[in-house]
C-alpha cells in the first residue's frame, strides 16, 4: 500500500481488499475516496476536512459479475456500468446527473451518499431497496452483510466492499419527479419490485436523509392507491421540492410505479 503525503493530509492508496479493509480500520479519521464527484467538492468547499484519505482506485473493488442468478458489484464500479441493469436499478442509474458524473461516480459512493445541505442524494438507494439488495462492509466489528434498509441509517463507518442482488424471476419499476431546475438531483423517486413467490418490495427516495421502504404499501399490494406511503415517511422542504409538493407527489409515483408492474405482468 502507498502512503503518499498531500499538503496536511496523508493519502492512502491501498493495492487489494485487504488492504483498503486493513486502511480504514474502524472508520474513524478516515475519508473515503471513491469517485470523487460529491466528495471533492464537498473538500474544496470546505464542508469537509479530510486529513486522512482512503483512495479505492486500486484496491479491486471494481468487480461486476451476475452467475447463477446473482449479480454482485463491486464499491467502485462506475454507475454508468448500471444503465442497462434490471430495472428499476437500470433507470435509477439512468436518472444520475449526467453521462459525465454517470462515468465517474461508483455504486459504493452514491449509496453511501450523505444528504446534501439542501436537496437529497443517493439516486440508487430506493432501487436497490425494492430489489431487496445487500451490502458487505468493513469497519468496527470487522465485515458483515445487510439488507441495503438496514445499512443506510447506520452507515456512516463503515466501508463498502459489494452489494448482491438475486435476480432470477425479479420485475421492477421506476417512477420519479423529473424536473429541469432541480440541476439533475432527483427530488422524489419510486421503485418497486416483485422477485421469486409472492415478494413485493417498494422504496422511495428523496423522503429523507436517506431512501426509505415502504411497508404500508407492500402490505397494500398492487391494488395499492399510494395514499399509505404518507403513513411511512416524514416530508420536509428542500432547495427541490416542498414537503407539500412530495405529499402530493409521492402517491402519485407510486400508483405509476405499479401500473408499471402490471403491465409487466
Amino acid at each position: 500500500m502507498t502512503i503518499a503525503p498531500l499538503e496536511e493530509q496523508e493519502i492512502l492508496q491501498p493495492a487489494s481488499l485487504e488492504e483498503a479493509v486493513k486502511a480504514f480500520g474502524d472508520g474513524s479519521s478516515v475519508t473515503v475516496l471513491g469517485g470523487g464527484t460529491i466528495l471533492m467538492a464537498e473538500i474544496t468547499s470546505g464542508r469537509v476536512r479530510a486529513d486522512r484519505v482512503l483512495l479505492l482506485g486500486r484496491a479491486g473493488l471494481d468487480g461486476f459479475t451476475e452467475e447463477g442468478g446473482l449479480l454482485r458489484i463491486g464499491a467502485t464500479v462506475r454507475v454508468a456500468a448500471l444503465e442497462d441493469a434490471l430495472e428499476p436499478l437500470g433507470s435509477a442509474a439512468r436518472s444520475v446527473a449526467d453521462l459525465e458524473i454517470r462515468g465517474q461516480a461508483t455504486v459504493g459512493g452514491n449509496l453511501c451518499a450523505p444528504r446534501g445541505s439542501d436537496f437529497p442524494r443517493g439516486d440508487l438507494q430506493a432501487a436497490l431497496i425494492a430489489l431487496g439488495a445487500r451490502v458487505r462492509t468493513a469497519g468496527a466489528g470487522g465485515e458483515r452483510t445487510e439488507p441495503v434498509e438496514e445499512f443506510l441509517p447506520q452507515r456512516a463507518g463503515r466501508l463498502v466492499l459489494d452489494i448482491e442482488i438475486e435476480t432470477a424471476g425479479r420485475r421492477g419499476a421506476w417512477a420519479a419527479l423529473d424536473r429541469p431546475h432541480t440541476h439533475s438531483y432527483t427530488p422524489l423517486a419510486v421503485a418497486a419490485a416483485t422477485g421469486p413467490g409472492d415478494e413485493f418490495r417498494v422504496a422511495a427516495g428523496g423522503v429523507g436523509a436517506h431512501a426509505l421502504q415502504l411497508p404500508s404499501v407492500e402490505r397494500a399490494g398492487l391494488e395499492a392507491t399510494g395514499a399509505e406511503a404518507l403513513d411511512d415517511v416524514e416530508l420536509a422542504d428542500d432547495a427541490l421540492a416542498s414537503a407539500w409538493y412530495r405529499k402530493r407527489m409521492l402517491p402519485v409515483l407510486v400508483r405509476r410505479a405499479l401500473a408499471q408492474l402490471k403491465e409487466q405482468a
